[in-house]
């Protein structure tokens, strides 16, 4: 039996038989290139491909359609950064219960067009807060109002056992038992449930989690011994932007996780890139970081069975600007400058001959004070080809004397200006 603070492997086993009727199990694939690249067996478990484009829908309808009939005569609530809220709009269609859908109003419009699609009529989205925890704090507020359910999108016994039932899929799937596999760590949910079902049927299977540099608070409860919450996080990686992880997901993931490794952004965005160029996979940021996180295990996975648990491909396309704009800067490929400029005729072309390299390339240039006749500083961003041809870059304009600053290593100055 489901118990707060316990999840078992009859759980997830009585939650596979429910999620049975609704869903199909996602697809197990070997990839070649993954696998040719470190050099092991690489499977990514498509939960992209799931109803709703990602394994929420799996904990979502074991929750809610295990409510009383009184609970559901009252309707539902959730806080989701899209995924949760596109499983609890599916499961309230499919059940005939009302629903009330808190989203942070910077959630991604795909995601909020697919909720709408997802519960038609039978769900309303509210739009409120800048993150998934101001989302949140109001829907649980609206809640106790309403007197409603409040369906968590991850630290709740039964969500917990629907997304194990991934972990069982892929016991399932693989002929030899996976010497490790890698998730996505968010609130903790996915994590907490498949480490759940796999150590209790392949204990030797290392369990590791992967989080986002910029809202990594699974990582900080493992350094101070418990739930923190996150003063600052970054919202870029919309899907797992959680400031503070549940007291339960916390609790099986220190039992169960053997590691949790940190993926920065940009290293995020060049796995998206690839992932799509190569093997035309359209994932999410959160979902590109099991398959991120495969450079930090280079030696250790070698020779061995790896799963890599593609979570969600739920990508807004206007993204992907910035996707590959962030990429491109992590890479070493793309550097933003402030430079003192001199404003008068033959000034770019002198820079363009005499600082640029034969394959530099200039993607902008814009003054940034206009009524100085001579000098005015000018933000420039300057794509290279190869991220060797940077010191001769730097070089270059250094002996031109620009007086330049580089602003790619100052977050406030490049948040402010790019």
């Amino acid at each position: 039996m489901t118990v707060a603070g316990k999840v078992g492997l009859e759980d997830i086993l009585k939650a596979n038989h429910v999620l049975s009727k609704v869903i199909e199990p996602s697809p197990l694939q070997r990839n070649d290139l993954l696998s040719s690249q470190y050099e092991c067996n690489v499977f990514l478990k498509r939960e992209d491909m799931q109803v709703v484009r990602s394994f929420k829908i799996r904990g979502a309808y074991n929750v809610i359609q295990g409510l009383t009939a009184e609970e559901r005569a009252a309707g539902v609530v959730c806080a989701s950064a899209g995924n949760h809220a596109q499983g609890v709009a599916y499961s309230c269609k499919q059940l005939g219960i009302e629903g009330k859908i808190f989203m942070p109003t910077t959630t991604p419009r795909q995601k909020i067009s697919q909720v709408k699609l997802f519960g038609g009529s039978f769900v309303e989205v509210i739009l409120t807060g800048d993150t998934f925890d101001d989302s949140s704090a109001q829907a649980k507020a609206y809640c106790e109002k309403e007197n409603k359910v409040f369906i968590h999108p991850f630290d709740d016994a039964r969500t917990i056992a629907g997304q194990g039932t991934v972990g069982l899929e892929i016991m399932n799937q693989m002929q030899d038992a996976p010497d490790f596999i890698f998730a996505t760590i968010g609130g903790g949910g996915l994590a907490a449930g498949v480490a759940t079902y796999v150590s209790s049927v392949s204990p030797k299977t290392q369990m590791i989690g992967a989080e986002p540099e910029g809202a990594a608070s699974m990582s900080e409860a493992f350094r101070l011994g418990g739930v923190v919450k996150l003063t600052n996080i970054e919202k870029f990686v919309d899907g797992a932007a959680v400031a503070q992880v549940g007291e339960l997901t916390y609790e099986i993931c220190r039992d169960k996780l053997a590691e949790i490794t940190v993926i920065p952004s940009g290293k995020e965005c060049t796995t998206i890139l690839e992932l799509y160029n190569s093997n035309a996979i359209v994932i999410e940021p959160a979902g590109a970081l099991p398959v991120a996180a495969l450079d930090a295990y280079r030696e250790q996975i070698k020779g061995k069975n790896v799963v890599c648990i593609i979570s969600g491909g739920n990508n807004d396309i206007d993204r992907m600007q910035e996707i590959k704009e962030r990429s491109l800067i992590y890479e070493g490929l793309k550097h933003y400058f402030i430079l003192n400029f001199p404003q008068r005729a033959g000034a770019l072309r002198e820079f363009l001959e005499d600082v640029l390299g034969p394959t530099d390339d200039i993607t902008r240039f814009e003054y940034m004070k206009k009524n100085n006749r001579d000098n005015a500083p000018a933000l420039v961003g300057i794509e290279l080809k190869n991220k060797d041809d940077y010191q001769g870059l730097i070089e270059r304009l250094s002996r031109k004397d620009y007086g330049y600053m580089e602003i790619n290593h100052d977050p406030k100055l490049f948040n402010l200006l790019i």
